[in-house]
């Protein structure tokens, strides 16, 4: 008896902010995922405001929407795969950007190659590629290391441990925070940094406010930006 046919795993890019989709999303993407009726997000609210932007071909109320995010128990995600398994097709998305990307639906594509089920990324805003693009910071060896740690102590001693990192391999190293805590881990940058050290802040990328900047840890000293609630990635290179 023949295998029943497997459904494919699309990851869904989504805007940065509150921006239109056209700017970001081909057409042949908005187009996929209008098709789609099975979905794994991370908040249902968002994605269906996503999903009303670019239109669905059934009515969003029809559509299925499971829920993964850093709460959903370990042993509850294989129950994910699901539909994948009967054949139905399956779109992930992420609050913003790329999924699987610094978020929880890493754990779900692993289970689906570890089920022979085929995982298809779709083309759409990287928040960390586009700042490293127009950081001019090296961008043939660098590293994300995600969110950095939320005491201080912790954090400094990350920053001082990235920063040597860098200056040995001559890599960039990437990273993000809470956007609301953007303001003390840039105190805390500018405080523990080289002031050779050269800095980019990239904040509210896609956006209409966006803006990318690269100086010296020195200049950035002078005149430091608020990053209050800006959604930002900060890259450095020694």
């Amino acid at each position: 008896m023949p295998a029943k046919p497997r459904g494919t795993l699309y990851l869904v890019p989504v805007p940065l902010g509150e921006g239109g989709v056209a700017p970001v999303l081909p057409t042949l993407v908005q187009s996929r995922v209008r098709g789609l009726r099975n979905f794994v997000v991370e908040h249902p609210k968002t994605a269906r405001r996503f999903l009303k932007q670019i239109g669905t071909d059934v009515p969003l109320q029809s559509l299925s929407m499971a829920i993964l995010d850093e709460h959903t128990p370990k042993e509850s995600i294989a129950a994910l795969l699901q539909p994948l398994l009967n054949g139905q097709d399956v779109g992930m998305m992420s609050e913003a950007g790329c999924p699987a990307v610094a978020d929880p639906g890493a754990a779900l594509v692993t289970l689906a190659h570890q089920n022979g089920i085929t995982v298809r990324p779709l083309v759409g805003p990287s928040s960390i590629l586009l700042a490293l693009m127009a950081s001019g910071l090296d961008g043939q060896r660098f590293a994300f290391h995600g969110y950095l740690p939320a005491d201080k102590f912790g954090r400094v001693r990350s920053i001082a441990e990235l920063e040597k990192e860098s200056g040995k391999r001559r890599q960039t190293q990437i990273f993000i925070e809470t956007p609301y805590r953007n303001n003390v881990l840039l105190a805390d940058l500018l405080a523990a940094l080289s002031p050779s050290t050269r800095l980019c802040i990239a904040c509210e990328l896609t956006q209409p406010a966006e803006t990318v900047r690269t100086q010296a840890v020195s200049a950035w000293r002078k005149s430091a930006p608020d990053l209050d609630k800006r959604p930002t990635v900060f890259l450095l290179l020694a």
